[in-house]
């Protein structure tokens, strides 16, 4: 079977947007149309309920095409790792099976892939619910996450012309900043005080922290606003309840684990029949996507396994046809 490390994944074109758009795009439309199998995905709390919500392990299996393969993402979080051991905050791999015989072919490093097709399903949603031309985009959480969401976004849309940046640690959005401008010297970056006053000034509103309390309100949301709620429990029940339209990349996989949406339907005020739609039915054309300019829509993308198993599938073709990767006996 074929291992493929950060680096060879990078050097295939795995650490910029082009090859995850594609495969998200194919991913999400097969998803709508039922030609994906993806069980809810499991989390191992070691600490229960008293530890912190970011701190987990997930298992993340799915099959996508036809005959397509099969996969599963074993990723794990702990939301101190930055500081008190100097690694990233997750760590993952993919392990890629052929369904023919349910033998792995591939195992990949996972992260790289996580924090860019989460940014892929970003640029995607931007296309389809962003308003048109938009040029400010507000980030809140400026750590992997965060800074692939805005080099992904900077690749895709040369319409963005201001990044309002915010983190509890401003050194690091300082740090994006100065990257931004030496990359990017036409767009403008910008650190705020506050994550309202970032969120306020953006036409594309992106938080990526590893909050459990939210913090964004929906007054805050100025008209026209897409907010990708990328990080999941930022996000005020008002904003859901207020919004135009909401979006979510899987509805099963969204009402659960008492996530704000979860919590809503258990409360009864919200429902699968006050949704919009799930995102691949907007990339498919079945639902619309946005269709005024002043509307504000919640795109809420709880992560899926089709996704990540449609762009390791990507990046696995990619790399026998370029040659990379080491080659592993299973026996």
């Amino acid at each position: 079977m074929l291992y493929l490390s950060r680096s060879d994944i990078a050097a295939v074109g795995g650490a910029a947007s082009e090859l995850y758009v594609e495969a998200l795009n194919d991913g999400l439309i097969a998803h709508s149309e039922g030609k994906t199998v993806q069980p809810l995905k499991p989390y191992l709390r070691v600490a229960g309920k008293q530890g912190h919500i970011a701190d987990r392990i997930i298992a993340m299996p799915a099959h996508v095409g036809d005959p397509g393969l099969s996969g599963i993402k074993w990723i794990g979080s702990k939301h101190d790792n930055p500081a008190e051991r100097g690694k990233e905050r997750a760590s993952a791999v993919i392990v890629l099976n052929d369904p023919e015989s349910n033998y792995p072919v591939a195992v990949l490093e996972g992260s790289l892939i996580s924090a860019w097709r989460t940014a892929g399903v970003t640029c995607l949603a931007a296309r389809h619910l962003a308003r048109a031309g938009f040029s400010e985009v507000a980030l809140v959480g400026c750590g992997v996450i965060g800074s692939t969401q805005i080099t992904a976004l900077l690749e895709q849309f040369d319409c963005i012309q201001q990044v309002h940046l915010h983190d509890q640690r401003p050194e690091a959005a300082h740090a994006l900043a100065e990257r931004i401008g030496n990359e990017h010297p036409s767009v403008k970056a910008r650190v705020t005080e506050t994550a309202e006053e970032a969120v306020r000034a953006g036409d594309l509103v992106v938080p990526c922290t590893v909050t459990s309390e939210p913090y964004i309100v929906f007054d805050w949301l100025k008209p026209g606003a897409l907010l990708c709620n990328v990080s999941i429990m930022d996000v005020h029940k008002d904003v859901f309840l207020k919004a135009d339209k909401v979006v979510v990349d899987d509805w099963d996989q969204s009402n659960r684990e008492k996530k704000i949406i979860n919590q809503l339907v258990l409360e009864g005020s919200f429902s699968r029949e006050q949704l919009h739609a799930e995102l691949g039915e907007v990339l498919a054309g079945t639902r619309p996507g946005r269709t005024d300019d002043d509307e504000i829509i919640v795109l809420n993308p709880m992560g899926m396994a089709v996704e990540d198993i449609a762009c390791a599938g990507a990046v696995y073709e990619r790399a026998k046809e370029q040659g990379v990767g080491t080659w592993l006996d299973l026996y």
